[in-house]
């Protein structure tokens, strides 16, 4: 009998704390989980918002703390936390931020092999959970394989004094997923890729969870930022499970890093995956017009001018999107769009 050799490892945040006040709970929840010194890694506003309440109440368990800022999401924030990790003897990581500080934490520690504690102070995207990090290289941003939080903290009283835009983006990255799926589906037939139907669902669970509750979302109460930040949470154990970005990143993420390089600063992360998911499920053949409609409920751009962007730059990005991920076979091929054919989606999808 043919042995099954396949071997898989899946590591989940072991905790996870979501509501009102929920930062009060750290002290508890780092007593269970962690022990040693530790590194809060911040940004100049979120030591403000929430990184100096952080250090207070850690050292009020009676933890060693140290602090370190961080300005961008690029490899030399990442080596710098590294060294300091390294140098002060570090035991686990508290990152206290939005994207680019969870994401430079992450890493850091995942490199490191000391453990992390997600602090978001925003929900911008789904990384505040997942197991991959968005850092800037040579200024295009990758993806890159680090590891899932060991908890997650998610304050909805502080990640509601952030911008709503932030948290729209956060839902337009989450809902993008259903074009993500497509193209794993796809490639999974056509290329015989892994796929993991497990994986699949809590990523489809995820963006219904955010598509069916967009009226609530909308109001931006405690409730809807729970409710917007439950799905993000969801969507980053997807990631997780399939050991992979691939439930949660496909042709519009590989849209949406082309126009970071073309046209950088102009929209957030998810702003830009939420209409590259309009065109990609257009070119599927699926309900584009339900998931632009339920963008402009949320509140997150559906076109080109909502995202700041000139209609040049959407078709440019369109045609050089194939080439990100060469490796990743999404809907737009091997070859890419042509020109004609970009625009014509744009068009078609009222993008541009």
């Amino acid at each position: 009998m043919e042995r099954f050799l396949k071997l898989k490892e899946m590591v989940f945040p072991r905790d996870i704390i979501v509501g009102h006040n929920a930062i009060e709970k750290i002290p508890d929840l780092c007593e269970r989980l962690f022990e040693g010194k530790a590194l809060v890694v911040e940004g100049k506003k979120t030591r403000k918002i929430a990184g100096e309440k952080v250090k207070n109440l850690l050292k009020g368990a009676k933890f060693d703390v140290s602090e370190i800022t961080v300005t961008s999401s690029s490899n030399r924030e990442v080596r710098k936390v590294q060294r300091a990790i390294e140098k002060e003897g570090i035991n686990f990581v508290v990152g206290v931020g939005g994207g680019k500080i969870i994401d430079v934490s992450k890493l850091s520690s995942s490199r490191c092999r000391v453990p992390f504690l997600s602090v978001p102070t925003a929900g911008s995207h789904d990384g505040i959970a997942s197991p991959m990090a968005s850092i800037k290289d040579k200024n295009s941003p990758t993806s890159k394989k680090a590891i899932s939080p060991m908890a997650i903290v998610a304050d909805t009283n502080i990640i509601k004094k952030a911008p709503y835009r932030m948290l729209a983006s956060g839902c337009a990255d989450v809902i993008s997923n259903l074009s993500a799926l497509k193209d794993w589906e796809l490639a999974h037939r056509l290329k015989n890729e892994e796929f993991s139907s497990y994986a699949a669902s809590l990523s489809r669970t995820s963006a219904k969870l955010i598509m069916e509750n967009a009226d609530l979302i909308k109001t931006y109460t405690e409730e809807g930022v729970w409710l917007a930040v439950k799905g993000m949470i969801v969507s980053g154990v997807a990631m997780s499970v399939a050991g992979s970005s691939r439930p949660a990143s496909g042709a519009e993420h590989m849209f949406s890093h082309a126009l970071d390089m073309l046209a950088p600063g102009k929209a957030l992360h998810g702003e830009q995956c939420g209409v590259g998911a309009i065109m990609m499920l257009y070119l599927h053949g699926e309900d584009w017009k339900e998931v632009r409609d339920i963008l402009k409920e949320i509140g997150a751009p559906t076109n080109h001018k909502e995202l700041g962007v000139p209609k040049k730059k959407i078709i440019d990005a369109l045609v050089r999107a194939h080439s990100i991920r060469p490796e990743r076979y999404t809907i737009l091929g091997d070859g890419g769009l042509t020109k004609e054919a970009a625009k014509n989606i744009a068009k078609k999808t009222g993008v541009i």
